[in-house]
């Protein structure tokens, strides 16, 4: 772990996304961090101690979904499935794909392994999964404070990146992102298609390894907007997200699940679509869900 001294920042962004807005001060004590997102193996080693079994590897409970399609109810999870040309980028289903039998050990299907990407960020694990973990490491999962805060390498006036305000400066690739149309063609010339081994790209000031790119990353935090920190008078410390009730998609009114905050983009981000290879980017994620380029890191508070 890398330890984060803390201190004040300006959290958020005005020039981006609406739920990034707007920018405020916010204060984070120091606590320690993982340098790098939990590894296949690090995860193989929990689940061997622990018996853990994913949520992606157990076939949800109909009860707790009325009227789904049975069909559904299976062991499954979220996979990135490239369109064979053009589609509507308004219809994530164009290429987002629920697919029976993909979870940790077989990020894309059943007929897919992690053999020798032991050093990869794990995926596929939802929030009961990601929450075992840290209890099992004795550690926790970030705020979106600390997580932001860490990000920005502990600048006052955030960059716009993790290393500056230029995304491949002198042309050189640091973060594992989409390059090309998404989502028909990248033309991987960070050297990725998919996701990368930890710390394969340099780290940002505090010694943190892919905090944009690669895989997003779950925060402690329910999802909400910043207004009510935003109208504080003074920065408010170490800050909590929204209550867990205002969390639910107001786009699904009769779904009663809860979104914590996911950080950092991942190697899905592209500059024609989603720009969230940001410190200041933030993104819903409901707990009972998990994907391909979804991953988590911890922290420690002193004490």
């Amino acid at each position: 772990m890398a330890w984060i001294p803390g201190g004040t920042f300006r959290m958020g962004s005005d020039r981006h996304y609406p739920e990034e807005a707007p920018a405020h001060p916010v204060t984070v004590a120091g606590f320690w961090m993982d340098r790098c997102t939990v590894t296949n193996a690090e995860f193989a080693r929990f689940v061997r101690e622990t018996g853990h079994v994913t949520l992606a590897e157990t076939a949800p409970d109909a009860a707790d979904y009325p009227g789904a399609d049975p069909a559904l109810l299976v062991p499954a999870s979220v996979v990135f499935v490239k369109p064979s040309r053009r589609v509507d980028l308004r219809d994530i289903g164009n290429w987002w794909h629920f697919v029976p039998g993909a979870d940790w050990r077989h990020p894309y299907g059943p007929t897919s392994s992690i053999d020798g990407l032991d050093d990869h960020p794990v995926v596929h694990v939802a929030w009961a999964d990601v929450a075992a973990y840290a209890r099992w490491a004795g550690g926790d999962l970030p705020t979106e404070a600390e997580w932001e805060f860490a990000a920005c390498g502990g600048r006052a006036e955030p960059p716009e990146y993790a290393w500056g305000d230029e995304l491949t400066p002198g042309g050189v690739h640091l973060a594992n992102v989409w390059q090309g149309e998404f989502p028909v063609l990248n033309l991987c010339a960070d050297g990725y298609e998919h996701t990368a081994p930890v710390g394969s790209f340099p780290p940002n000031l505090y010694g943190l390894s892919d905090m944009i790119g690669n895989v997003w990353e779950w925060t402690s935090d329910w999802f909400g907007p910043y207004q009510q920190a935003a109208q504080a008078c003074c920065a408010p410390a170490d800050p909590r997200g929204a209550r867990e009730q205002d969390s639910y998609d107001p786009a699904l009114p009769g779904v009663r699940i809860p979104r914590r905050v996911l950080k950092g983009g991942s190697f899905l981000c592209a500059p024609n679509y989603c720009r969230r290879y940001r410190p200041a980017a933030r993104m819903p994620q409901a707990v009972d869900t998990s994907t391909c380029h979804l991953g988590f890191r911890l922290v420690v508070r002193p004490g």
